[in-house]
């Protein structure tokens, strides 16, 4: 019989557990209340202004229909803006504010301090041939996700 710890599906949820945890710990002990995907959603905004949010969903592999979620909180608490498009009265381009700006600078600390939590059980070329295998597997499965990343390469 398979034990649950011999399971790769087991031990990556374990981690993704473990990742989200560590996150929150980092940035509430640094003064700043923010999930990984709203960091995620904030980051890539600030790489590529103006996008709408369907294009930020797929560049964070996240659900089309709780990204919307996600952005309303962030635009509540004034760190992005949602404004109507020029060509298409529908369609809304998100930016950040001088507020979100504001965060991703000051939270950097933590964000550094939480990977490198997370990486400290690896040798310096252990965490090298984790990248690198984290990534041919996630770009191996990308088309099995519910929420799989458009963006080109990761």
């Amino acid at each position: 019989m398979t034990q649950i710890y011999d399971l790769p599906g087991h031990q990556i949820r374990r981690l993704h557990q473990i990742s989200v945890a560590v996150f929150a710990a980092q940035t509430r002990a640094a003064g700043f209340d923010l999930t990984p995907v709203q960091y995620a959603a904030l980051a890539s905004l600030r790489d590529h202004p103006g996008i709408d949010q369907a294009t930020l969903a797929g560049l964070i592999a996240y659900d089309r229909v709780t990204i919307g979620g996600v952005v309303s909180r962030l635009e509540a608490r004034g760190y992005l803006q949602r404004k109507v498009r020029d060509g298409d009265r529908r369609a809304r381009s998100l930016t950040l504010t001088e507020r979100g700006e504001s965060l991703l600078a000051t939270i950097q600390p933590a964000v550094r301090a939480t990977q490198d939590q997370l990486m400290a059980g690896l040798a310096p070329d252990e965490r090298d041939a984790f990248m690198r295998l984290l990534a041919k597997l996630t770009e191996a499965g990308n088309h099995l996700s519910r929420a799989p990343f458009e963006g080109g390469e990761a």
